[in-house]
């Protein structure tokens, strides 16, 4: 096993049980599991996910990742009595998420209510190496006298989303008195789901089978020695029709499974997660060990959450751990999460780029139905491509009523955003294969439709009514980010067209005319820029206390959105994470002031606020405001806040956290497909070590308060000057740190 942290739980608390399911939860990419015991609990969530599975259960309703079937629930018995964690006494307990190989592993000893004591032991794992395989090992061993044990588990089809059933069970079987098989269909017919499990129990131990309610189950029980252990395996086998899978071919896939033993299997899911770990691990010499752990958890579910058995899935704003957001996906994947696999693993991000390019249709039809050209992608999307976000949200508390979700209606960003991940890919890899067959489409449907939805006004060309990545700041004109990004929307694809494609003289013109003619908020002599054409004018109001609650959207419970709309308030400044995408538009100078200004009033109600302010920091070489904002980023899913992510990781802020210490104090972004290093290590760090793939080869870059190193001859740039570094050579950061303070702020961030 590879040495890297774990995340450890040391006391059970039924208040944290949905936020501990969230935070150790298991996943490969293309399934899922919330990391639920295997006892039950009212206040907890039970799940598991298919990547792409999606399905809407009725009129009104809105398209969801289906929670499947329970395969990981136990009704465990210990001389009759029911174990639970809130009944009897906890005498020790202790669980473990191993970041290394995934396997989770939890060691209790209980005090039942008649006074006697059990140690229960269980571990499991979602294959790495098998995707549609989960494991799990259950070791009960009494402790003071003879004991009989029963336990009640199998396929458990009751499981639905809050509610909302989306499967029809169509079969159930038990195949030689030892295989559990059940077959479930979406209720629209489009998938057939396949669940397999096998139970391998003790000679001697007694096994029926029951089939009711939509529960297919196996009842084992055994009298056990005091000090003996008692122990179960059980393996299961979830597919899906849509992969080619059939009942029988899930039996088979399952019987070859269950004949290994367990840690045979964890040992082949444990090589498949090393190759990952090997070439993308960030490593840090830092005086807090939480940096490493805060780093390690965050690769873990990038690499949980990510299918990369498929370009038709792309990662949800809650990855493969919860319910959160209906799974869907958002901007969050093409801004925050691909560039950490652009530079780990590129075959991987140009599957994700790919899933747009394979729904552009469905983003042409919306452009068409709401009169624009080219391509308007979903707000919030799924399999289809459709447009998935829902048509209401919360209840405005000054009217009563519910509201309507505009996001959909006018944040419009999200078609630069992908447009800005192509060109960032293509700066990356230089991959013209790509480019040709699918980043040029991408780029050039949606510079048309920025072109068609530009309005004129005394001769200039605007955006009006839109939304930027504030999202407390509604149905505005001139977005400074939304005009930015647009405006580099269209010209990279004119760059790209008249290299890649046969000229279309009409296209060349009407972007020529776009790029010239359109506004963009130019800074004022203060340096700042202005979040929209109105955004100045607004009053200001005393934020303390809604920023010492942030992430909680705590300002909605005092005001309504449309208040909220009409004052300085920032869920997240456009401002700096424009400054952040596009810094070479704007003076160092420029990107200090916007972040002193508009950082008081943001609340950093986004889960991707904090990270991108302390990106934007450390180019401004202030490495204590910038490690300041990186530990509070690490903190939104694993800070002490009980029920912070309830219903699912928060995706994008895992590969933020990436961000921040790669492109943030390593300094290491490209421009122009040149790589640049810029380090802002913070105090707390003597060292960084950053794994990263460079056009076909494996490179580790080291950085030290005085040095740095490449395994890899490499010519990059270091602050302003150009230097071709040999493999293992040191180079002092003293010959350079004249221009590389202060020199991040000249770098396009499009690693």
């Amino acid at each position: 096993m590879l040495n890297l942290t774990s995340l450890e739980e040391s006391s059970f608390s039924p208040h944290t049980l949905d936020k501990f399911a969230t935070l150790m939860a298991a996943g490969n990419g293309f399934l899922g599991v919330r990391a639920s015991h295997e006892e039950p609990y009212t206040g907890q969530t039970r799940g598991m996910y298919m990547a792409g599975l999606y399905h809407r259960a009725g009129q009104g309703e809105t398209t969801e990742l289906i929670n499947l079937p329970d395969v990981q629930h136990m009704h465990i018995e210990l001389d009759g009595e029911i174990f639970s964690l809130l009944a009897g006494r906890v005498e020790t307990y202790h669980r473990e998420l191993d970041f290394a190989c995934g396997e989770l592993r939890r060691t209790v000893v209980w005090v039942a209510p008649n006074g006697r004591r059990y140690r229960i032991a269980c571990q499991r794992f979602l294959s790495m190496a098998q995707f549609s395989l989960l494991c799990s090992r259950v070791v009960i061993t009494p402790l003071d006298e003879d004991a009989r044990v029963s336990i009640a588990t199998g396929i458990d089809a009751t499981q639905t989303n809050s509610g909302r059933q989306h499967l029809d069970e169509i079969s159930v079987r038990v195949f030689d008195q030892r295989y559990l098989q059940g077959g479930y269909r979406t209720q629209d017919g489009q998938d057939e789901v396949i669940i397999t499990s096998h139970c391998a129990v003790p000679a001697g131990a007694g096994s029926r089978f029951f089939a009711k309610n939509r529960r297919l189950s196996q009842h084992i029980s055994a009298d056990v020695r005091c000090g003996d252990a008692f122990e179960i395996v059980k393996t299961s086998w979830i597919a899906c029709s849509r992969d080619g899978a059939t009942p029988e071919s899930a039996l088979a896939s399952l019987t070859a499974c269950a004949e290994q033993p367990y840690d045979a299997l964890l040992a082949e899911s444990a090589q498949a997660w090393a190759r990952r770990w090997q070439h993308s691990r960030v490593q840090v010499g830092s005086q807090n060990p939480e940096d490493q752990r805060a780093l390690d958890f965050a690769l873990y579910h990038l690499f949980a959450m990510t299918p990369t058995h498929s370009e038709r899935c792309s990662i949800a704003a809650k990855g493969l751990t919860g319910e959160g957001y209906k799974g869907h996906i958002f901007w969050d994947t093409e801004v925050f999460l691909l560039p950490f696999f652009q530079m780990t693993q590129p075959d991987v991000a140009r599957q994700l780029l790919s899933y747009r390019w394979h729904n552009l249709p469905g983003a042409q039809a919306k452009a068409q139905r709401n009169g624009y050209e080219g391509a308007l992608f979903p707000w919030e999307s799924a399999w289809s491509g459709e447009e998935e976000t829902p048509e209401f949200a919360a209840i405005n508390i000054r009217t009563g009523l519910r509201q309507k979700v505009a996001s959909a209606l006018a944040e419009h960003h999200l078609v630069a955003d992908i447009a800005w991940a192509v060109d960032a890919w293509y700066q990356t890899t230089r991959d013209d294969d790509f480019m040709r067959k699918q980043g040029l489409a991408l780029l050039m449907e949606s510079a048309r439709f920025w072109i068609s939805r530009a309005v004129e006004v005394n001769g200039q060309l605007e955006l009006h009514d839109v939304i930027g990545p504030d999202e407390y700041t509604e149905h505005v004109n001139n977005n400074a980010y939304t005009n930015y990004l647009a405006h580099h929307n269209v010209a990279r694809a004119l760059h790209f067209h008249q290299h890649f494609d046969s000229p279309d003289a009409a296209f060349i013109a009407r972007a020529e005319n776009f790029l010239a003619r359109l506004t963009l908020p130019q800074a004022d002599e203060n340096g700042l820029i202005a979040q929209d054409d109105s955004f100045f004018s607004k009053p200001t109001i005393d934020l303390t206390r809604y920023k010492a609650q942030q992430g909680t959207q705590a300002i909605l419970l005092d005001y309504s959105r449309a208040e909220v709309n009409e004052m300085q308030i920032l869920k997240q400044a456009d401002v700096v994470m424009l400054n952040y995408l596009l810094p070479s538009r704007f003076t160092p100078s420029q990107l200090a002031a916007n972040l002193d200004y508009y950082e008081p009033r943001t609340i950093h109600d986004s889960s991707l606020s904090k990270a991108i302010h302390g990106i934007v920091a450390a180019r401004c070489q202030r490495p204590e405001q910038a490690y300041r904002f990186w530990q509070e980023a690490c903190l939104i899913d694993l800070g002490p806040e009980p029920h912070s992510c309830d219903d699912g990781i928060h995706a994008a802020a895992t590969g933020a956290i990436w961000l921040g210490a790669v492109q943030g104090f390593a300094g290491l972004t490209v421009r122009e497909g040149e790589l640049h290093l810029n380090p802002c290590l913070p105090a707390e760090w003597h060292s960084i070590t950053v794994p990263f793939c460079w056009q076909g080869e494996h490179v580790e870059l080291t950085i030290t308060r005085q040095e740095v190193s490449l395994s890899a001859r490499l010519t990059l740039w270091i602050g302003a000057q150009k230097v071709t570094v040999e493999p293992g050579q040191i180079l002092p950061l003293a010959a350079f740190i004249g221009s590389v303070t202060g020199s991040g702020t000249t770098q396009e961030a499009n690693v």
